[in-house]
């Protein structure tokens, strides 16, 4: 470096660049122009690298055991080169499920200024005329299993689903965190929806560059963006939208890390008064580049300000406020964008239940439900691990009305609460998504759909109800009404406690062993204590 670049602003642009994700391919190019932005604005921009695991190539296998933990490990990576470094700012290059997250952890516990610019979404893939995305490959392979497709279909999929660069293209947990990212103000308008291929992505990333110089010159920190009001903007965004159920976790997480209470309550909270405006993929058939074409979120908050669920005055990324950001901005398809007085639902799209199998909640993603199944009572088909699941299902063991139980997945039981995506995908494959709900204390990938109920706290591993469920117990399930409960009663709950033996942990070395030790409760954010 020349004396005059070491008299400028030191900016990191940590990134999460990598040839095993596809998401995080080409984030090269997108860190070569922040720092062009960076340059433009008179800041010195310095790359750093950062992990990131691809959750669709972790499902399924131990892989899986890795991903949400690695948020933790992000977090601190990313703190530790920023301190260690003595940045005076970051430019956040992620793409994916928990490096998004894990990146706004950090600079939020740092509290120094930061922005976030993402990779963008992939396109969608095309198989037999119909638009595809990540989802539909896990589905193809259910549809395999019960015969509905064969193996030259199957490739098709195979072929055709994920066609290029970019965050699988539905309204998977990647895509929400890069919208609530965008929502809560640290990242720039675009953020969320501009196409990973599309020219608006690198000069969004130019922008991003010039912004940053233009917080540190502010002295505009993560916290002054990210606080208690900016945290409401992105939960009506979230219901809006019918992101993840795994942004959940994150805000919980990214709460925690800003100092702000946030629990599980305020997710019905919002709930009940924000509509849910979207079907993304998988709850519907449209997708991120649909959305973006419809105006993107700025078009979607200038919805939700028609009733006066967004608070306008807040400062952002940009350093101009939420209002003067999507001032001007407007629903361009309201057939993917839903009027604020015709939504899909009156109600958003995350729920939260609770019930005597989960007394400290549990979360679905409510708009991926069929109506038919908001309300289900049936058997418990109970396994204790996704393995043994997976092969009930795939051998027809599962049948309509079933209510299959996954326990010893959460955060501590896994150890680091997988994803279920084989299970939910094989079901809906096979037809069996509106027949068969399904619960577990591990988590589901943003792209499954069903009545996919997870995140149940007390997990298993911690002594919850859902560890002494026995084959057989009727489970009643009602998410309007915000309840889930086992027709058991309280004295027999105990009395199988007395004679319960957990099968032994999963974990005995390395990472996750000390992860299991340390990790919080998923109502907790499955934050490290």
């Amino acid at each position: 470096y020349t004396k005059e670049e070491l008299e400028r602003p030191l900016i990191g642009v940590v990134s999460a660049k990598s040839e095993i994700v596809p998401g995080h391919m080409h984030l090269d190019k997108v860190a070569e122009a922040v720092k062009a932005g960076v340059r433009m604005a008179g800041g010195t921009p310095i790359e750093v690298p950062s992990i990131g695991v691809c959750d669709g190539i972790a499902m399924g296998h131990v892989g899986m055991k890795y991903s949400l933990p690695s948020r933790e490990l992000i977090a601190d990576s990313v703190e530790t080169m920023t301190m260690a470094h003595a940045f005076d700012g970051l430019v956040l290059v992620p793409n994916c499920d928990k490096i998004v997250p894990g990146m706004i952890m950090a600079a939020v516990r740092m509290n120094i200024p930061a922005v976030v610019c993402s990779g963008g979404p992939m396109m969608s893939g095309l198989v037999k005329g119909e638009e595809t995305s990540l989802s539909k490959m896990f589905e193809a392979v259910g549809a395999r299993k019960a015969d509905i497709i064969d193996d030259d279909d199957l490739l098709e999929f195979e072929q055709n689903v994920c066609p290029g660069c970019g965050s699988c293209s539905g309204m998977y947990t990647a895509n929400s965190m890069n919208c609530l990212s965008e929502a809560v103000g640290i990242a720039l308008p675009g953020n969320g929806t501009i196409p990973a291929v599309d020219s608006g992505r690198i000069r969004l990333a130019k922008h991003a560059g010039m912004a940053i110089m233009n917080l540190v010159e502010k002295d505009i920190k993560a916290r002054d963006i990210i606080n208690e009001k900016s945290l409401r903007n992105a939960l009506a965004c979230d219901m809006a939208l019918g992101c993840s159920s795994n942004s959940v976790l994150h805000l919980l997480a990214i709460a925690n890390e800003a100092g702000v209470h946030l629990d599980l309550n305020i997710f019905n909270e919002f709930s009940a008064k924000v509509p849910n405006l979207c079907h993304l993929a998988p709850a519907g058939s449209t997708h991120m580049h649909d959305l973006n074409r419809a105006g993107g979120l700025m078009a979607v908050f200038s919805e939700l300000d028609k009733k006066g669920l967004i608070d306008k005055s807040l400062i952002t990324a940009t350093g101009k406020t939420v209002g003067e950001n999507f001032a001007g901005a407007h629903v361009k398809d309201y057939d993917i964008i839903r009027p604020i007085d015709k939504p899909y639902s009156e109600t958003g799209g995350i729920a939260v239940m609770w019930g005597n199998i989960a007394q400290d909640g549990c979360v679905v993603k409510r708009s991926a439900v069929a109506p038919e199944m908001l309300s289900h009572t049936g058997p418990a088909r109970v396994f204790d691990s996704e393995e043994d699941a997976i092969e009930a299902i795939y051998t027809g063991k599962i049948v309509d009305g079933d209510v299959v139980v996954i326990r010893y997945e959460g955060p501590k039981g896994g150890p680091g609460m997988r994803e279920m995506l084989n299970p939910t995908s094989a079901l809906a494959g096979m037809k069996l998504d509106k027949t068969v709900a399904l619960i577990t204390d591990g988590r589901f990938s943003g792209a499954s759909r069903g009545a996919s109920i997870g995140h149940v706290c007390p997990e298993a591993a911690a002594g919850g109800n859902i560890g002494l469920l026995q084959e057989g117990d009727i489970i009643e399930i009602d998410i309007p009404n915000s309840k889930i409960n086992a027709q058991v009663s309280d004295e027999e709950f105990d009395a199988r406690r007395k004679d319960h033996v957990a099968p032994p942990s999963k974990a005995t070395s390395g990472w996750l062993a000390r992860y299991q030790r340390n990790v919080s409760a998923s109502c907790k954010g499955a934050v490290m204590e």
